[in-house]
Formats: C-alpha cells, sequence, structure tokens
C-alpha cells in the first residue's frame, strides 16, 4: 500500500484566520489535484505563532459548527488534512492544537503537551497543556501527531510507537537560531537528526513540516522533511521559501523494516513500567504535568 503525502510548508498572518484559511483551501484543492492521500500544515498554520493575548481572538473548535472548521472538513472529503490552530475547550482553556480531518470529520486532535518556557519561548503564560500522547486509527494505519517542543522530548515519541503509531507526523513553527557551515541553521540542523534518529530507532515514517517566513522579529526556516522506517531521507522541502512537497510512502517498507529490526517485538514495556515506579518513587513524586 502507498500514501502520497504532500507537506504544506507556508507563511501565515499573525492573527488574520480568514486569510490564513484561504490559503489552506488553496494548498488542499492543489494537492488533491495531484492526487495526494494527505496534506499537513505546521504548527499554528491557521493562526500563526507569535499570538500571546491574541490567543482568545483566534481560537476555534474542531466541530462542524465552527464556521472554520466547516469549510475545513467540507474540503477533507477527498484528502486528508492535518491543521494547526488555537483550539478553545468548554471550559475556556485555550490549546496549541493540531487536528486530523478525513472524509468530512475530525478523527483526532492532539494538543501541545510540552510548552517551552525558555529562551525566546513564553507558551506557557498564555496555553494550558495538553495531557496526552495517543496514536489514532487512519485509512493508512496508525498516525501519531507531535507538536514541536514534544518531539524534542524522547518520551512523547516513545509512548506513540508504544501505541502502533507506524506513522509519526511531526508539526511545527520552529524558529531558526544558531549559525553553521551547512546550508541550515544548528536548531534545524540537529531537529533533523533527531527525526532520523526516531525514524530508525522506532523503524517507522517520521515526517515533519515546518513553516516558513518572518513574524514577530522570529525567522521560520522551513526545510520540512519524510524519512523512511529504514532512516533513509525521502523527501526534503527547500528552506526559507513555501513550497507544497510530495512524497510517496511505500507502507509495505514498514514491514520489511521491522522484519529485520524487531525493536517492537522486543520491547521490555513491563521494565520500563517498572523502572519508571522505581525512580518515581524514590523521587518523592512526578511534576504534575
Amino acid at each position: 500500500m502507498k500514501l502520497k503525502l504532500a507537506l504544506a510548508q507556508i507563511n501565515t498572518k499573525l492573527g488574520v484566520v480568514e486569510s490564513n484559511l484561504e490559503k489552506h483551501l488553496a494548498q488542499i484543492e492543489k494537492a488533491s489535484k495531484e492526487k495526494a492521500d494527505l496534506v499537513v500544515f505546521p504548527e499554528l498554520s491557521l493562526t500563526g505563532y507569535s499570538l500571546q493575548d491574541l490567543a482568545p481572538t483566534v481560537a476555534h473548535r474542531a466541530v462542524p459548527e465552527d464556521l472554520v472548521f466547516k469549510r475545513l472538513l467540507d474540503a477533507s472529503q477527498d484528502i486528508d488534512v492535518v491543521v494547526g490552530f488555537v483550539e478553545e475547550d468548554l471550559r475556556n482553556r485555550f490549546f496549541i492544537s493540531s487536528a486530523y480531518l478525513s472524509r468530512g470529520e475530525v478523527s483526532h486532535v492532539h494538543r501541545k503537551v510540552y510548552l517551552p518556557t525558555y529562551g525566546l519561548f513564553d507558551e506557557g503564560r498564555f496555553f494550558a497543556w495538553g495531557d496526552t500522547t495517543a496514536a489514532f486509527n487512519t485509512r493508512f494505519g496508525r498516525v501519531g501527531i507531535l507538536i514541536c517542543e514534544d518531539f524534542w522530548h524522547v518520551s512523547p515519541p516513545y509512548l506513540l510507537w508504544l501505541d502502533g503509531a507506524d506513522i509519526f507526523l511531526f508539526v511545527s513553527a520552529s524558529p531558526g537560531r544558531g549559525l553553521t557551515s551547512a546550508p541550515q541553521l544548528s536548531t534545524a540542523q540537529w531537529v533533523e537528526s533527531i527525526n532520523r534518529a526516531y525514524a530508525s530507532i522506532f523503524t517507522s515514517f517520521v515526517v515533519h513540516c515546518n513553516r516558513v517566513g518572518y513574524e514577530d522579529g522570529l525567522h521560520f526556516s522551513g526545510g520540512s522533511t519524510v524519512f523512511g522506517p529504514d532512516g533513509d531521507l525521502l523527501a526534503k522541502a527547500p528552506y526559507e521559501d513555501e513550497s507544497l512537497t510530495f512524497c510517496d510512502l511505500d507502507l509495505n517498507q514498514l514491514h520489511r523494516s521491522r522484519s529485520r529490526l524487531p525493536l517492537l517485538r522486543d520491547e521490555r514495556t513491563a521494565l520500563t513500567q517498572r523502572e519508571l515506579n522505581r525512580i518515581l518513587n524514590r523521587d518523592g513524586s512526578s511534576s504534575g504535568r
């Protein structure tokens, strides 16, 4: 079985949801004309990143009654879509979220688990923490979504792997920083290295869609990638420019890679659970987040 993937590496207008929505619909239509099965957009693709106090004004709910999501759900009848947005829950909390839309329905919503509050980041002041990392079923197999800082920590990808994810969808609005002699910034180089490592260790497809452009003094460099379950680079979007990058995933490669390297089969989860309990009991308690 093959999956034709489209990485919609876009720039967004900060706080202008309607304009960003039109760009989404145009990219979805273009991907659909190329017979893509799934199109993936970056973190907060509907809103822009540096929202701060704007968050409540751009928040939406991934339901058919929401006018923005109604149009996106209509567009997902023939092509699956992953879209980034600010989500407001029924308790009026706000989350950095990504929704997986398929055949006019919401299949899954992931709320960002790790909110960085170091360096230039201050997400914890304006957003609530997600508290679930779960894989879910799609017509292409089992999939997991993580948002930016989530995949800089090893535990969320590990949990998705144990939960049966064959395809990891990593989305980000990652500000680039740090110069190197390579064509990419040092942060981009580091992210590409860990994504390749995740693909190899978890013998899964790792898809990363990052945004481009400048916003409120931040620089987003793009460079979206797809790695196969052997750690091979399958596709790479350009740095700095908006692009719609296509990649064909041969899902049968999962079986070949896992037969050669049966890491998931041999993973000792009971040992991991026991040792985590020992560490947490020794330290008194977890952080609670």
